[in-house]
């Protein structure tokens, strides 16, 4: 009987020869089970999951964005932003020379790598959409990035983390003995990283 082997496409029967036109010809019979391919089936059973999925996520970032821009916005009206924004400076007018130290745009990109740098994802992504719609005012040229932008997405891309903590929390559920001792390591590779970031965008920034 017909049946199925490792690939969905290879199929085996069973053949019945017979003598019936002569000693010369044959003819032969292939008897085949019923199959049924369930390869679009589980495409289709996929393509459905994956779509809830994709709702689930967008909701929920949805809930997300709220919160944080919601701080955000608090730390705005509380004056705690420009006490940030004038600690750090020094920092943000070498990375950031275009950008005004009062523009909207600061506050949000302090945020968002204060968020990167504590292991809060989530909380960042919001402030980085926004800090990116901000520096997209001061934009000369519209689809086109500017040094600011580049070089935002450079320190976000690199990752720089004190405190990983999403890599903890899939270690730790995944059993590990010692799930924060990734914290040195994931240190100095984002450290590298965003040190090469930087300098590879300052740079090419050179260049027109």
């Amino acid at each position: 009987m017909a049946k199925v082997s490792g690939k969905e496409n290879d199929l085996s029967g069973k053949i019945v020869f017979g003598n019936t036109n002569g000693i010369n010809s044959y003819n032969s019979i292939f008897t085949l089970e019923r199959i049924s391919f369930v390869k679009m089936k589980d495409v289709t059973n996929s393509a459905i999951d994956y779509a809830g999925k994709a709702v689930n996520i967008a909701l929920g970032l949805i809930g997300i964005m709220a919160l944080w821009l919601g701080i955000m916005k608090i730390a705005e009206q509380s004056g705690l932003i420009q006490i940030i924004a004038k600690s750090v400076k020094p920092v943000t007018k070498f990375l950031f020379p275009d950008v005004p130290q009062d523009h909207p745009a600061m506050g949000p990109m302090i945020m968002n790598i204060s968020a990167n740098m504590l292991g809060l994802g989530n909380a960042a992504t919001p402030f980085g959409l926004k800090a990116m719609e901000e520096l997209d005012k001061l934009n000369p040229e519209k689809g086109t990035a500017t040094n600011a932008m580049v070089t935002f997405l450079a320190i976000n891309t690199a990752g720089l983390t004190l405190i990983p903590a999403t890599a903890i929390a899939v270690r730790a559920a995944s059993g590990s003995s010692d799930p924060t001792i990734i914290i040195g390591t994931s240190i100095f590779g984002a450290s590298c990283a965003t040190f090469v970031g930087i300098l590879t965008a300052k740079t090419l920034e050179k260049f027109p």
